[in-house]
């Protein structure tokens, strides 16, 4: 067996969210390239189509599905969907999250505070739910969510709302990776530090470079790989695993 031959995704079938363009575009077309065939979800039905057209010109069997995420609802039509097209669900990247702008605590709103939590944590946890239903009578899959360094260390500026709501990510990967460890099912996270997107707020950028020892923000193929990798067989025996991407930031 070839070192390569853990990480190839052939004859599975992925789902992503928030793949329409930024890290869940990357994310898609790598396992895409990995030998996955990939559904692309997104709450804009243009994205998501345009991240399928570009997993299918990889060869691959590809979907797309409009979906609000901050819906539980939505998740399980999302899965039942996926499931319904190619008759079962491998692998599962939950990506689709939003950051509000910074701000100070004090001037949070209990819309603000349900806008961030609905999509991040609760958008999060009921993907993981629906996935987690498909995976479990076929004893397998694998389950990555993206949560954030924010989610481990308190950033200099103010933002505690995305904060909490990654760092609750990250725990809640832990407690589904013990729950579900026993049925074949993999789940375990990446905590990116300031990646280039087109969501990123460019006030950013200096405070990371002022402590980053690599010297430069991420692109998205920095943690595509990464991606791939957890969703691989090669990390079998990973589990509840926050992998940090971060370009040393955190140290």
């Amino acid at each position: 067996m070839s070192a390569r031959e853990p990480f190839r995704l052939d004859g599975r079938t992925a789902l992503v969210t928030g793949a329409g363009r930024g890290l869940g575009r990357a994310f898609a077309l790598a396992l895409a390239q990995a030998g996955a065939d990939v559904a692309a979800a997104d709450i804009r039905g243009d994205w998501a189509s345009s991240a399928a057209a570009e997993v299918a010109a990889c060869g691959r069997k590809s979907l797309a599905v409009e979906a609000d995420l901050s819906r539980a609802a939505e998740a399980a039509r999302l899965v039942e969907k996926v499931s319904s097209a190619w008759g079962r669900l491998d692998i599962a990247v939950n990506n689709a999250g939003i950051s509000l702008p910074i701000g100070p605590a004090v001037e949070i709103r209990e819309e603000d505070w349900d806008r961030q939590f609905d999509l991040n944590l609760k958008g999060t946890f009921f993907c993981c739910q629906a996935e987690a239903r498909a995976m479990i009578p076929r004893k397998y899959g694998r389950i990555v969510n993206v949560a954030s360094i924010c989610g481990r260390i308190v950033w200099p500026e103010p933002q505690a709302l995305y904060s909490t709501s990654k760092a609750g990510i990250i725990h809640l990967t832990r407690c589904l990776a013990a729950e579900w460890a026993p049925h074949g099912i993999r789940v375990n996270s990446i905590s990116p530090g300031v990646t280039r997107t087109p969501e990123l707020f460019e006030q950013v950028i200096p405070v990371f470079l002022s402590r980053a020892p690599v010297g430069r923000i991420a692109g998205v193929e920095d943690l595509a790989a990464a991606v791939v990798y957890l969703a691989s067989d090669a990390a079998d025996f990973m589990v509840g695993h926050d992998l940090v991407l971060d370009g040393g930031y955190t140290l």
